[in-house]
């Protein structure tokens, strides 16, 4: 039997991932409770477009972007996906997955920040973005860091790549290692700067995802990206994310090529909310700085984060098959929120979607496999349900009493 119950709907935020689904269950006992909540905030959706509109949990957008996705850091939610699974040419959005990688080795201690790595002749030569470092000079680790993310030179990448790697070609390989490990699926790294080459690819999707896992993994080296200027070999360069300039974003980078056009991996946090998006494709630095802002405004205001559960509510009293006990309680195994519609919670119905009867034995703490229906969002999660308690299997009087109960019912 399918079990499908309504529950009641809180406030505040953590991470689970949203999808949009179409839902049905013919065989469903609905018991609808509403949360309470803000009233809705009117959408204010400008007129502009490159392509077709983008999608969004609240209806198609317009954005001159050729690429979008934005998520929700909090709770992975998507907010807006434009092509965000075609792989595009990143530019020097790249360097996202090579911080990442350094960030990795210093966490390991393969790498001090007071380091010293020699430049080559390769680095040294590097065109495009450069930090201008020194032909066989030597170069801290961090001025390197802040030479990529502040100045996006690729000259410090090259430096960094063979320091770590012995070389560029040798740290590639790392990177699409990294990748494939990291579950993405449309990104192939030919440099590690983001210079043009047909075969360098990442899709918006997967630049997101990166720049999650930076955050979430290195957080104590996430500082680099919002300094807002560094001077290096006596020429001071300013910080090229001009949301980083303005104090709207804390990160991460923006990129550029003729082939890729202008891009910007942006990251922001507002009253404990993070937000993290990609757009790429753009026709200039002014463009792109605007688009930028607007979109990082609208998932702040279109958006909340809505807490159901903390860790250890007590989510369901299912039904059991052939226990000692008629229910056990199943508690939510993790702080558990979805990211909404502003408003939407005022008039929230939740379902969860679990197979029912339970059948004895069950242990304390053992998983259920669940999903969460928002009914009136056609949102569906997968959550971590767990048993409160042990119920053991029914005595053989009780077996027998209890067949015959069935039977009737």
């Amino acid at each position: 039997m399918h079990s499908r119950r309504s529950l009641l709907a809180g406030i505040s935020a953590v991470v689970v991932s949203l999808a949009l689904i179409n839902s049905n269950s013919v065989n469903a006992r609905r018991v609808s409770r509403k949360a309470k909540g803000k009233k809705t905030i009117a959408s204010t959706q400008a007129i502009v477009s490159n392509g077709p509109p983008a999608n969004t949990p609240i209806g198609p957008f317009d954005t001159l972007a050729q690429y979008a996705f934005i998520m929700d850091y909090n709770t992975r939610a998507v907010l807006m996906d434009k092509l965000a699974d075609q792989p595009m040419h990143p530019s020097s959005l790249t360097k996202i997955m090579t911080c990442y990688i350094v960030f990795a080795m210093l966490r390991t201690g393969r790498l001090k920040l007071d380091q010293l790595l020699p430049v080559s002749e390769k680095a040294w030569r590097m065109q495009g973005s450069k930090m201008f470092v020194p032909l066989n000079g030597q170069v801290s680790v961090q001025d390197l860091i802040q030479g990529v993310v502040i100045q996006s030179g690729n000259d410090a990448c090259i430096v960094l790549a063979e320091g770590i790697a012995g070389s560029e070609e040798q740290f590639v390989a790392m990177m699409n290692e990294l990748a494939s490990k990291m579950g993405l699926k449309n990104s192939h790294f030919m440099n590690c700067t983001g210079w043009p080459d047909s075969n360098h690819l990442m899709s918006a999707r997967d630049i997101g995802i990166i720049a999650y896992h930076l955050i979430h993994d290195y957080p104590e080296y996430y500082h680099f990206f919002s300094e807002k200027e560094f001077t290096f070999n006596k020429i001071t360069q300013g910080n090229r994310n001009v949301l980083v300039d303005k104090g709207l974003a804390d990160g991460l980078k923006t990129g550029h090529t003729d082939a890729g056009g202008y891009g910007l991996c942006a990251s922001s946090e507002r009253n404990g909310r993070r937000i993290i998006l990609v757009v790429n494709g753009l026709t200039s630095m002014n463009m792109r700085a605007h688009e930028s802002e607007r979109l990082l405004v609208w998932s702040f205001n279109q958006f909340e984060n809505v807490k159901l559960f903390n860790k250890g509510d007590v989510v369901e009293r299912a039904p059991v098959w052939m226990g000692d006990r008629d229910q056990v309680e199943l508690v939510a195994g993790q702080d558990l929120s979805l990211t909404l519609p502003v408003g939407m919670h005022d008039n929230l119905k939740v379902m969860l979607d679990y197979n029912a009867p339970l059948a004895a034995p069950i242990k304390k703490g053992q998983a259920v496999e669940a999903s969460l229906s928002v009914i009136n969002g056609n949102m569906s999660v997968q959550v971590p349900v767990i048993a409160h308690e042990t119920v053991q299997k029914a005595g053989i009087v009780l077996k027998m009493i209890k067949n015959i109960s069935y039977r009737f019912k």
